[in-house]
C-alpha cells in the first residue's frame, strides 16, 4: 500500500510543532511504510501534491493540517480510487469530529497507517463549482473566516475574539433560497450549507446531518441582536439550533441562492469572492475517506476501483 503524507507546516497547531515533519518521517520509518512525506509551500500546493500522489499510484493520501489543507488535498481525490486520510491539526476539524477521527496525533497517524482501516464513501458538495467537504456559507461565518485567516496566532480563543468583533460589525442581507422543495425569502444573518453536523469544536450547525445521505443541510439564521445571540449560541452547542424560530432549515441535493449583490462565501473556512447567485450541489459518495470502525457512515467497496471511478448514490 503506497501512501503519501502531505503536511502543511503553517496550519493551526502545526506552527507550534516544528518537530512534526521529523516525527512523521520517523513514524514512516518505524512502521516500515511504503510512504513519503511532502510539505506544502503556498496556497493550492496541497492539491498539486495530491495530484502528483495519484499519478505516482498512491493508494492513500494523508492530509496533516486544518480544514483548508483537508479541502485542498481532497479536491484532487474526488472520484478517484485513492482514499483520503485526515490528521486534523486545525482550529475547527469539523469533518474529523463528525466522523470520530482522532484529533490526537498518535491515534490519527495510527489510523492513517492501518492497512485494515475502514474506508467510507462520503458525499461532498460544490458551491459555484468550488468543492467543499464539511461546510460552506456566507454572511457572518464567511466574515469570521475572512478575519480569522488574517491572524498569525489561532486557536479557539482567537476564534471567539474574531467572532465577537465580526458580530459587532454584522450586516444582514436579503436572500431568496430555492431548494429542499421550498422557496424561502428572508433577511439573513448567515446562511450555512453543511455536509457534516458541525463547524468544529462541538458547534453543531446542522444536528442530525449525515455525510452519506446524498443531501446537504442548509441553515439560514435571521438577523439577531446581542440579547438573542446568547441563547442562539447555547442552542448551537446543545444541538438544538433548528428549534429556534430565528432559524430556517432545509435539506436537499441542490440549492439556488439569490443575494442582493456579489459577496464573500467560504468553503471549509477559506473565503472567495462570489457572484450574487450561489448554486450549491451535493456530489453523492464522491470521496473515499479513512474512518474509525465505529464511524456512522456507509462503507465503500473494498475493491480497488479503476482510474476515473465515480461512486454512485447508494
Amino acid at each position: 500500500m503506497k501512501t503519501r503524507f502531505i503536511l502543511n507546516p503553517v496550519s493551526g497547531r502545526n506552527v507550534r510543532r516544528p518537530w512534526l515533519a521529523r516525527h512523521v518521517r520517523d513514524f514512516i520509518a518505524t512502521r516500515g511504510l511504503t510512504a513519503d512525506l511532502v510539505l506544502t509551500e503556498c496556497p493550492g500546493h496541497a492539491t498539486r501534491l495530491a495530484q502528483a500522489a495519484l499519478a505516482a499510484g498512491c493508494d492513500r493520501v494523508i492530509a496533516i493540517g486544518g480544514d483548508g489543507t483537508m479541502n485542498e488535498t481532497a479536491q484532487a481525490l474526488l472520484h478517484s480510487p485513492a482514499a483520503l486520510g485526515l490528521v486534523p491539526c486545525g482550529s475547527g476539524n469539523g469533518l474529523a469530529l463528525h466522523l470520530g477521527i482522532p484529533t490526537r496525533l498518535p491515534e490519527a497517524l495510527a489510523l492513517a497507517a492501518d492497512p485494515a482501516a475502514r474506508v467510507a464513501a462520503i458525499d461532498t458538495g460544490t458551491a459555484n463549482g468550488r468543492p467543499f467537504f464539511n461546510a460552506m456559507g456566507f454572511g457572518f461565518d464567511a466574515e469570521v473566516s475572512r478575519r480569522f485567516n488574517l491572524l498569525t496566532r489561532r486557536g479557539l480563543a482567537a476564534y471567539a475574539r474574531t467572532g465577537f468583533a465580526a458580530f459587532h460589525a454584522r450586516e444582514s442581507e436579503w436572500t431568496v433560497i430555492h431548494g429542499g422543495g421550498r422557496t424561502e425569502a428572508l433577511s439573513t444573518f448567515l446562511v450555512a450549507i453543511a455536509n457534516s453536523d458541525q463547524y468544529g469544536n462541538g458547534a453543531l450547525i446542522a444536528p442530525g446531518a449525515r455525510v452519506d445521505d446524498g443531501e446537504l443541510d442548509l441553515v439560514a439564521v435571521r438577523p439577531v441582536g446581542y440579547a438573542a445571540a446568547v441563547p442562539l449560541i447555547a442552542r448551537l452547542f446543545l444541538g438544538r439550533l433548528g428549534a429556534s424560530p430565528r432559524v430556517v432549515r432545509l435539506r436537499g441535493a441542490h440549492f439556488l441562492i439569490e443575494r442582493a449583490r456579489p459577496g464573500l462565501i467560504h468553503t471549509d473556512g477559506e473565503t472567495h469572492a462570489a457572484a450574487a447567485t450561489v448554486e450549491v450541489r451535493a456530489q453523492p459518495r464522491s470521496l473515499r475517506l479513512l474512518v474509525p470502525v465505529h464511524a456512522r457512515v456507509t462503507p465503500a467497496d473494498d475493491a480497488r476501483a479503476p482510474a476515473g471511478f465515480a461512486f454512485s448514490p447508494p
